[in-house]
């Protein structure tokens, strides 16, 4: 892409080659009498010597310079115009030797010898470079270029053969009255077969700039030497000298122009390619070694820097790792845009927190590196990173939010844990998994904590092959209808049953799938089963059962979700309404992207429920935006109802306000009779928990429901009794 100076610097170059010509053709007109003949004869032999060494040594050049270059670029084009140069330098050195005046060569030479050898590269040479640009470039082989001179050369040969032929076989161009009509009409034919090639030239010139602004400079130089040739009285007229000037002038512009096309432009490509090579190089190597959105030193760059220095003196060394708490859950429910800026603003904390000598380094999407140089003791290093834990504690305002975040801060020392870069930061990495189940989330790194997390990878690693071998399976916690007295719902929970270990708890399992992406087709599995299950123990006992799967925030940004679910339905041919989603406060944030899909999936029929409902951290001006049928209560206010003012005080205002909003509400956890006689007269719709059933595989629910159901009734019937 040209640049706005280049394209000036164009024009004004094509301005003044139209201005030089103007100012030598005006100096021939207005002082063609006075200059006529005033180089003399003798004189006059030797500036015209002297300006065809100069013309023939610029077409030779050019031949020179194509034959060189099309070896490693072999482009027709170049190729045949090569060998147009190369037959025209070899004319015009016969032009220059047949001159009048000349010492004798083969024969004595005069004006017929010295016109044709001018003439004929005169036609031939517009002629040649009109069929050259007219053809379609295209690679040639190299036998192509070889075959190409050699056939300029017999063309050469063949002329100069029948112009030095003792018999003139050609008529006379210049007699005893100067030019002859036929020079004339040569000399216009080679003048018509120039302004074609400007023509030409000029519809190129958005293609070639450069060249063709030279080369019609060129062309309008030799033009200007044909009108000349064809003005002038006999060859001491200004005209003749000013023709050849002209002439002189355009072979100075091909070669430039050739140069340009063969050496400069190539080599200027190559500086190009060279500097963007460079810079090519530069950004890998500042992906390679440094993070794109914090620009902090990478992972590969820590590894490196630590390979260098860890040896080098013998002191007591500490690594530093840190995760940033809630990162995932702001990204999945904010969207990248926040926690990109939540960590620029981190980095900046912390460049201004730590010391110069500290290393500073940033590894994955949530991580963070501190490299300790020399250290005293590990006191002192604990000292500091409670520290730089209260610091990070402080919200961070990013737009219109306020964004809270702990940090999980592992620590290996060198050389007590290790003296090995790789371990260094393995055992660090340990210590901060370790970090997250401590109250004080700080962690230095023990032998335990590998064991442990090989033993959560191996975890992990079967959890991708649970699904294939059909380990995983759903038990459902039924829910009773406070209002009617019935069972017409149950929230679908999924379990693992390990072949080694047993059943491994979703507390275990659920944080691994979700680190690990797993929890997507974990939670496309239990939507199709649930459903298909339901639909089951609809046709068995005739009666509506709706069936709560909860979702996670994977799910619930995943593309195209909402036509899985209709496909789902469609599939396992399970009626919307009895199929409720369940998505937690935390995923309410970001409410342009949540919105959206939640309408989308009323729209599909089926409801929609907030669970743990009252221990997220959003606002509840979401409960009037977003479109939702229900909201559970979590298990936490609902165990101390009766002991605890302030829990009972919460449940009281959620119930009032699911009621004014029109919202359902179900209770989780109900695991007393005391329990379910408070929320019976507290307006409570549905409750679920172990006093009514535990969580029971589909086969249990099939064979136990009516003995379930019997038992639900016997003690609502009791407290109604009871409490009439």
């Amino acid at each position: 892409m040209k640049t706005y100076k280049q394209i000036v610097h164009e024009q004004k170059s094509l301005f003044l080659y139209v201005l030089l010509t103007y100012v030598i053709a005006g100096v021939a007109i207005i002082f063609r009498e006075p200059l006529y003949g005033i180089f003399g004869e003798r004189n006059y032999v030797t500036i015209h010597l002297i300006i065809e060494i100069f013309i023939c040594f610029f077409s030779l050049s050019i031949a020179v310079q194509i034959w060189l270059i099309s070896k490693y670029n072999p482009k027709n084009r170049t190729i045949y115009m090569g060998a147009l140069f190369l037959m025209t330098g070899i004319l015009e050195v016969n032009h220059a030797i047949a001159y009048k005046g000349m010492p004798y060569f083969i024969q004595e030479s005069g004006p017929y010898l010295a016109t044709w050898f001018y003439v004929i590269p005169r036609i031939m040479f517009p002629l040649g470079l009109l069929i050259v640009f007219l053809l379609e470039e295209k690679e040639v082989s190299s036998s192509s270029r070889l075959q190409s001179y050699a056939l300029s050369i017999l063309f050469s040969l063949g002329v100069i053969a029948m112009v030095y032929m003792p018999t003139q076989l050609l008529p006379v161009l210049v007699d005893e009255n100067g030019t002859t009509p036929l020079k004339n009409n040569l000399q216009m034919t080679a003048l018509v077969l120039q302004i074609a090639l400007i023509i030409l030239l000029v519809k190129r010139i958005k293609v070639m700039p450069r060249r063709a602004i030279l080369m019609i400079a060129a062309s309008l130089y030799l033009l200007c030497s044909d009108i000349m040739f064809v003005s002038y009285k006999d060859v001491y007229d200004i005209y003749n000298f000013t023709g050849h000037i002209f002439q002189l002038l355009a072979y100075l512009l091909l070669f430039k122009a050739i140069y340009y096309l063969t050496v400069e432009q190539p080599f200027n490509k190559l500086i190009e390619a060279n500097t963007s090579l460079e810079q090519s190089e530069q950004k890998i190597k500042q992906l390679a070694y440094y993070d794109e959105i914090t620009t902090l030193p990478n992972e590969r760059y820590l590894m490196e820097y630590l390979s260098k220095n860890l040896k080098r003196e013998e002191s007591h060394k500490a690594l530093v790792v840190f995760g940033i708490g809630r990162y995932y859950s702001i990204k999945n429910s904010l969207g990248t845009k926040y926690t990109d800026k939540m960590l620029v603003m981190i980095t900046e904390r912390l460049q201004k927190f730590l010391p110069a000598n500290y290393v500073l380094c940033k590894l994955a999407e949530d991580r963070f590196a501190i490299f300790i140089e020399k250290h005293d003791d590990a006191k002192k290093i604990y000292n500091l990173l409670q520290q730089l834990k209260e610091m990070m504690e402080e919200p961070l305002a990013i737009d219109h939010f306020a964004l809270n975040s702990n940090i999980d801060i592992g620590i290996s020392l060198y050389p007590t844990d290790t003296i090995h870069e790789e371990d260094l930061l393995q055992f660090a990495k340990f210590a901060t998994h370790e970090a997250k189940k401590s109250l004080e989330h700080v962690a230095f790194y023990t032998e335990d904590m590998q064991k442990a997390q090989s033993e959560r990878i191996v975890l992990e690693n079967d959890l991708k092959n649970a699904i294939v071998r059909e380990e995983l399976f759903l038990e459902y916690q039924p829910q009773l209808n406070l209002r009617t007295g019935e069972i017409r719902s149950a929230e679908a929970l999924i379990r693992w049953r390990h072949p080694k270990r047993g059943l491994i708890s979703p507390f275990a399992f659920i944080p691994i799938a979700e680190e690990s992406g797993l929890i997507v087709p974990i939670g496309q599995w239990v939507l199709e089963r649930a459903c298909r299950e339901t639909v089951a123990w609809q046709q068995k006992y005739k009666q509506p059962m709706k069936v709560a799967v909860n979702l996670s925030m994977g799910q619930l940004y995943q593309e195209d979700f909402v036509n899985f679910v209709r496909q789902t339905l469609q599939q396992t041919k399970l009626k919307p309404q009895y199929l409720q989603l369940e998505i937690t406060e935390s995923m309410t944030m970001n409410t342009k992207q949540i919105i959206p899909v939640l309408k989308e999936l009323k729209e599909l029929g089926v409801a929609i429920a907030v669970d743990d409902f009252g221990t997220g951290y959003s606002s509840l001006s979401y409960l009037k935006d977003f479109p939702i049928d229900c909201l559970k209560i979590d298990r936490s206010f609902i165990g101390n109802i009766l002991e605890n003012p302030n829990d009972e005080a919460l449940v009281k205002m959620i119930l009032s306000m699911a009621k004014h909003l029109n919202l359902k509400v179900v209770a989780e956890g109900i695991e007393t009779v005391e329990q379910l006689d408070y929320l019976l007269h507290s307006d409570c719709d549905k409750i679920q928990g172990y006093f009514i059933s535990k969580p029971i595989s589909y086969t249990a629910l099939e064979t136990d429901f009516t003995k379930i159901q019997q038992f639900a009734t016997e003690q609502l019937s009791k407290l109604k009794v009871k409490n009439s």
